[in-house]
């Protein structure tokens, strides 16, 4: 019997069209988004972006708050934040709840 064997890929960065792939939206959409700073990519124009880590899992994240509720990017970009700020504190109180 032949053992299985199990292949992971890990993507390193994303590029505008992949991400927009990844996140089933169009480029002026993510655009949009750099253009309000919820997403920050490396790289000096749309062509050479490369979106890493936290910016897709943020990328993620908005394209649900916009497909899911109806809002738009600046209402995004604020909920973003707010849910980050929410869980700084949270990490905060377990911190001090442990002692």
């Amino acid at each position: 019997m032949k053992k299985a064997t199990r292949r992971s890929d890990i993507v390193d960065a994303l590029s505008l069209p992949d991400l927009c792939r990844f996140c089933e939206a169009d480029e002026a959409w993510v655009i949009e988004l750099v253009e309000h700073g919820v997403l920050e990519p490396h790289g000096s124009t749309a062509q050479t972006w490369r979106f890493r880590g936290a910016n897709i899992v943020r990328a993620k994240k908005a394209r649900r708050l916009n497909r899911d509720l109806g809002i738009n990017t600046a209402g995004v970009a604020l909920v973003l934040e707010l849910l980050e700020e929410r869980d700084r504190f949270l990490r905060r109180l377990a911190r001090y709840e442990a002692i």
